[in-house]
């Protein structure tokens, strides 16, 4: 976090360790490993990891795996992996699993206190039972059984003698309350799963409202951050604590969540998307995980500053995903380098240009940053350039190559088109050109100017490359979040992905995965860590050179007010 930018949370903080109500700030990071970690994951590690290194204190990393149904080791290592890659290391690594134990005997101790009992309704009854938000509900008939019979069924329970959603265990706190959490909430249930970290060893699993608060007891964890759709939660929580006789008191604090335009932020959906076979697995460049970030080309650095300008308030906000592509480009112009490629190729034979003949250019590997240096581009007599540097009937004010026309070629001289060469379909396939010598780039030739500069490709040294281009995943403008299953797949974009074959400089053929470049006039690209190969180069595009987002206060400010 940033030391200068204040907010609510922070401001707490200080309050807590200037009155001497903690000495040392603890804050975990606890996900379930349900899925993979997405853009609003990354809010929650920076604001935890963030805080907790400002003030010397610490973070765990604590796996709230409570639901072996749904969970998976493939998740756990993916998600160690995006916390490290966001540039934070955990104090401890930990799991709800570890505590199963200490758990099952704080439900012993609430059924001893006459707070939990056996219940045998189903889960429909149980919803039934507990009413509505302006309705208040009515007990079990189970609710009253003995301490005994309750203590009896519960260790039957744990030793697997009842099929799963035979029984279940609830506290009993107020079937009239305000608050639906606290009617008489399940705290535990039968799952006759194999938990990727405890086996076979348990058939009952604590269920995530009873779990949570107990782990942050346990851990001494100072500040329990969580989004704002815990808040309701927030009495369960207490009442969890305080009635377990827990020592420690976790102090609960929520934020508002961060969403993003074009943007699915629920992991549910995520996982649809990915079964369904929309996207080609978790770390799809067109996913906003971390791990398809990551894979696109974002940077850490350019995400840890993004979380950084979005105000950290009690409200829900959408930001403008131009926004997150403002930042990466911010990042990368000073750090990659410029080449060229041309990723929809059309052969230009330069007929007045010595045939055989190779001649090395010299060309800036990134103009605004001059301490890269420089470097070599062969010419010859063919290259490749983009299609669309090439109408054969221009619309007015079009700069580039059509008929009878001279423009630049980059780092290299200016030539003209003379002719056309089309296939048996009418389609243009070559063009020839001539060239002036005179014109070369970096001579100080002043003698007539073009308005038209066009990047290229020479063909013999040429490296076949695959091109990806992306558009938002999502059409709509923000994601519905409504329980209805009018089904956001409806507003998938069809056109999300652009897979194109062209050709980059010979300079290129040694990219490693994860290395990042600007394509003159397409934007900056990274190597793809999956499917690049020896004999195959693959790029992703990252973000375009330009946006239309103007950075502006608003996103810069971080309101200490709720």
């Amino acid at each position: 976090m940033d030391n200068q930018t204040s907010n609510f949370i922070k401001d707490i903080m200080i309050k807590d360790l200037e009155s001497g109500h903690h000495s040392k700030i603890v804050t975990r990071f606890p996900p379930e490993p349900n899925g993979y970690l997405h853009i609003g994951h990354a809010k929650s590690i920076i604001i935890n990891f963030g805080l907790a290194d400002e003030f010397n204190g610490k973070t765990n990393l604590r796996f709230d795996d409570t639901n072996p149904t749904k969970e998976d080791i493939e998740y756990v290592n993916s998600i160690k992996e995006d916390v490290k890659w966001l540039g934070f290391e955990w104090d401890d690594l930990l799991f709800a699993s570890n505590y199963f134990e200490e758990m099952y005997n704080k439900a012993v101790l609430l059924i001893k206190k006459g707070l939990a009992y056996v219940d045998d309704l189903t889960a429909d009854e149980i919803r039934e039972y507990r009413g509505t938000l302006t309705d208040p509900g009515k007990n079990s008939p189970y609710r009253e059984r003995s301490i005994e019979e309750n203590l009896d069924l519960f260790e039957q329970m744990r030793n697997g003698e009842f099929a799963n959603g035979q029984k279940v265990l609830r506290a009993k706190i107020d079937m009239a309350s305000p608050n639906i959490n606290l009617r008489d909430p399940v705290i535990y249930r039968i799952s006759h799963a194999t938990h990727h970290n405890t086996g076979d060893k348990w058939c009952i699993y604590p269920m995530y409202a009873f779990a949570h608060p107990l782990e942050d007891a346990i851990e001494g964890v100072t500040h329990s951050i969580c989004t704002i759709e815990f808040e309701d939660q927030r009495p369960l929580y207490n009442w969890v604590v305080e009635q377990s006789e827990m020592e420690n008191t976790p102090q609960q604090i929520e934020f508002g969540r961060l969403n993003v335009s074009n943007t699915v932020m629920s992991k549910r959906k995520l996982k649809q998307l990915v079964d369904e076979g929309f996207v080609d697995g978790w770390d799809d460049p067109r996913m906003p995980t971390i791990s398809g970030m990551r894979r696109k080309g974002f940077t850490p650095e350019s995400i840890r500053t993004f979380v950084s300008e979005t105000a950290i308030t009690k409200n829900n906000s959408t930001v403008d995903s131009q926004m997150l592509e403002h930042f990466v480009r911010e990042d990368l112009k000073l750090k990659t380098p410029r080449t060229m490629g041309v990723i929809n190729p059309l052969k230009v034979v330069i007929t007045n240009y010595p045939e055989g003949q190779i001649e090395l250019l010299d060309a800036e590997i990134n103009p605004e940053n001059p301490e890269m240096g420089m470097r070599k581009i062969p010419f010859s007599r063919e290259i490749y350039i983009e299609k669309d540097d090439f109408m054969e009937d221009p619309p007015k004010k079009y700069f580039r190559l059509f008929p009878g026309n001279e423009v630049r070629l980059k780092n290299a001289y200016f030539i003209k088109c003379e002719e056309i060469v089309k296939d048996a379909n009418g389609e243009v396939v070559e063009l020839r050109c001539t060239y002036d010598p005179e014109t070369k780039s970096g001579t100080g030739f002043t003698g007539r100017k073009v308005k038209g500069t066009i990047h290229w490709v020479e063909v013999t040294h040429a490296v076949p490359a695959e091109f990806r281009l992306y558009e938002p995943l999502i059409l709509d403008e923000t994601e519905d979040d409504s329980d209805k299953e009018t089904t956001f797949l409806d507003h998938v974009n069809p056109k999300s992905l652009e897979v194109l074959q062209g050709f980059v400089e010979p300079n290129m053929r040694e990219s490693r995965p994860q290395e990042k470049f600007q394509f003159f006039r397409h934007g900056y690209f990274n190597v793809d860590p999956k499917d690049t190969t020896v004999d195959k180069l693959v790029f992703n595009r990252i973000v375009s050179l330009k946006s239309s987002f103007k950075i502006t206060k608003k996103w810069c400010q971080a309101p200490n007010g709720a």
